[in-house]
């Protein structure tokens, strides 16, 4: 038998490899969805707030750290939504109520907005509009059990 070591680097030489973020369907008292404008983002800087999660570090750990660097919020009724593969990449999407005044705080970010399902940028993609139309419209059931390898 090989020893672990051994194994382990073979394992991971010979497997397709993924990055992995969080993300999340953050509402306030409105049932407006917050987006940020994000300057890494390809195609359209709109999109969902969210960032890669860090080594030793726990995907819920990861969303509450990201939404208060980039926007000084904090979470309350965080939870997990939804695990989807877009590609090479891992997105575990969370919901989230907001708490505080949401304010840029980075430069990553280039602008946020308060959205309506009905008002959101247009050049941005249509699997993060689509979950947010559903989770906001309440109509969430069966989301997580969707195949969404659809272009971000």
């Amino acid at each position: 038998m090989l020893p672990g070591w051994l194994r382990l680097k073979i394992i991971r030489s010979t497997q397709t490899k993924f990055t992995v973020s969080a993300a999340s369907i953050i509402t306030n008292e409105l049932r407006q969805v917050l987006l940020l404008n994000h300057v890494l983002r390809p195609f359209s800087g709109w999109g969902l707030p969210g960032g890669f999660i860090g080594v030793h570090e726990q995907p819920e750990e990861a969303i509450r750290r990201e939404i208060r660097e980039e926007t000084g919020l904090e979470l309350a009724d965080l939870k997990m939504l939804t695990i989807r593969t877009i590609g090479r990449h891992v997105e575990i999407l969370f919901t989230a109520k907001a708490v505080g005044e949401a304010e840029v705080k980075s430069r990553e970010i280039l602008e946020l907005g308060w959205f309506d399902v009905g008002s959101m940028p247009e050049q941005m993609s249509r699997s993060q509009r689509n979950v947010i139309e559903q989770v906001v419209d309440g109509e969430s059931q069966g989301v997580g059990g969707r195949s969404q390898n659809r272009e971000r």
